[in-house]
Formats: C-alpha cells, sequence, structure tokens
C-alpha cells in the first residue's frame, strides 16, 4: 500500500531507515532529503513510501514541484498501485529504468525517453590536465550562474531559477571550478553528504573549452575533495546518449552501478 505526505518529518521518520540500507542507489532520495532539511523550496512537495504488512517500508517516490516525479528503490510491482494512489497528474518520471518503464505502462502514456546512469567511484585515476581545482567563491557566480543556466538548456531540464541555485550552493561550498592561466573553465557540483554518500552534479565545460580534459580534471578534484572531507563514496549520473563523458568518468575511476530512464510527458 502507498502512504503520501506533504510532511516532511512523516516521511523522514517511515521512510529514511529504508534509504540509508542503500545510499548509493538511494542518492537521489536522500541528497534531495538533506537539501530540503537545508532550506531548499518545496512549495508543492510531496513524498511516498509502501509498505507491506508485516514487511516495513519496501520503496519511495517523491515530487518537488515543478521537477518530476522520482521513483526511489521499490518492486516492481509496486508501479501499478503507485499510478493509482498518486495525488495528481504529473509532468514525467525518473528512476531505476525498470521501475520507470513499468510506471509509464501503467500510466499508458507515451513520452519522451533518455537514457541515464548511475556510476560510483572505484579507484580514483587523476589525470594530469593544465591548470589546478577550487572552491568556488563569491567571485565566479555570475560566470558560474551562465554556465547553470547552458547545462540546463542543453540537457533540457527545468533546473529552476539559476541565479537562486548557484547562491544557494555557494553558501553550501558545493560548487567547484577548474581554472586553467587563473581563468574558470570548467565546473563541477557535489551534493551533501547523505549515508555517507556524495554525488558528482553538474558537471559542465562550456564549448569553447572543451575537449582539453577540463570536465574529467574537475570531476576528479572534486572526488578528491569529498572523499578526504565529506563523504566514504561518490556517485554520478551520466547521460547514455553522450559517450564521451561516459568514457570520461570511467576512466578517472567510475564504475557503472544501475541504468535509469528519465520520461518526460508532453504537456
Amino acid at each position: 500500500m502507498w502512504t503520501f505526505t506533504t510532511d516532511l518529518a512523516a516521511y523522514s521518520r517511515a521512510a529514511e531507515p529504508f534509504l540509508l540500507a542503500d545510499p548509493v542507489r538511494n542518492t537521489v532520495p536522500l541528497s534531495v532529503l538533506a537539501n530540503l532539511r537545508a532550506g531548499m523550496p518545496a512549495d508543492g512537495a510531496y513524498f511516498g513510501w509502501w509498505a507491506t504488512d508485516g514487511d516495513g517500508v519496501g520503496g519511495v517516490v517523491f515530487r518537488t514541484p515543478p521537477r518530476l516525479l522520482v521513483v526511489g528503490v521499490m518492486p516492481v510491482e509496486a508501479a501499478a498501485p503507485l499510478v493509482k494512489a498518486l495525488p495528481g497528474p504529473i509532468p514525467g518520471v525518473v528512476g531505476r529504468r525498470e521501475l520507470v518503464e513499468a510506471v509509464v505502462e501503467a500510466m499508458g502514456v507515451p513520452g519522451t525517453v533518455r537514457a541515464e546512469r548511475l556510476y560510483r567511484l572505484d579507484e580514483l585515476s587523476v589525470p594530469t590536465v593544465p591548470g589546478r581545482g577550487r572552491l568556488a567563491t563569491a567571485a565566479h557566480r555570475a560566470v558560474l550562474t551562465g554556465w547553470h543556466a547552458a547545462f540546463a538548456a542543453e540537457v533540457a531540464l527545468d533546473a529552476g531559477d539559476p541565479d537562486e541555485e548557484i547562491s544557494r550552493r555557494l553558501a553550501r561550498r558545493e560548487l567547484f571550478v577548474w581554472e586553467d592561466d587563473g581563468v574558470p573553465v570548467s565546473m563541477a557540483g557535489l551534493s551533501p553528504e547523505s549515508g555517507g554518500v556524495c554525488r558528482i552534479g553538474p558537471v559542465y565545460t562550456p564549448p569553447a573549452a572543451r575537449r582539453r580534459g577540463y570536465g574529467a580534471a574537475v570531476t576528479a578534484h572534486t572526488c578528491q575533495v569529498a572523499l578526504a572531507e565529506r563523504c566514504r563514496e561518490v556517485v554520478l549520473f551520466t547521460d547514455l546518449a553522450n559517450p564521451t563523458s561516459n568514457a570520461i568518468y570511467q576512466s578517472i575511476g567510475f564504475r557503472p552501478v544501475d541504468d535509469h530512464a528519465l520520461v518526460t510527458f508532453a504537456g
């Protein structure tokens, strides 16, 4: 049976122990929970968990409008009941591929699909690239805001207000840049630690600076900081339609965990 609430504390009490049992695969629900606790705007947000008699929580979903419904780890057989229990219409769904496919099948609504993959860092291999990595500061705000907007446009995602997002992440020391000759040429974000896991993202290099190793360099630098100061594990997501980025992340030590899918419905 699915239970839904708009009460973050009630959701946390019910679902967090389940999420923490597999923090790598539940990286998105856990990091969003951490962000919400830290004050991330959540107008219209709702949360759900799946439980069967005597077995406790066995799955989670949540939505923070205007974003898509996020499907966490759950049994495939919970998908059809989920569709019936949803509090309202959704613009799309994202999660492990087999779960997203089951939700979409139960909804009977075709959508636009993007294939993704979750990677976990195994053994970090640091590339040799000109320049240095550093924590982003307020001096980087303007360029990072522009890059954030460009990234969202490039991947066709609604990432909210870029200035608000960058300001929030700068204040929480979650953004890193790679500088070459003192000029920022690439950026990477780092989610708050949840269950010992941090997630890299987004990673963005402007077109004029690509194919020079900057994306790999800033990602590796961010991983080094994460493992030294913030968490035990590092993960990230990639778009499977971009073989270059997938190859880059594997070259510095990331290994596949699960395939995911993002489906948006025609509005």
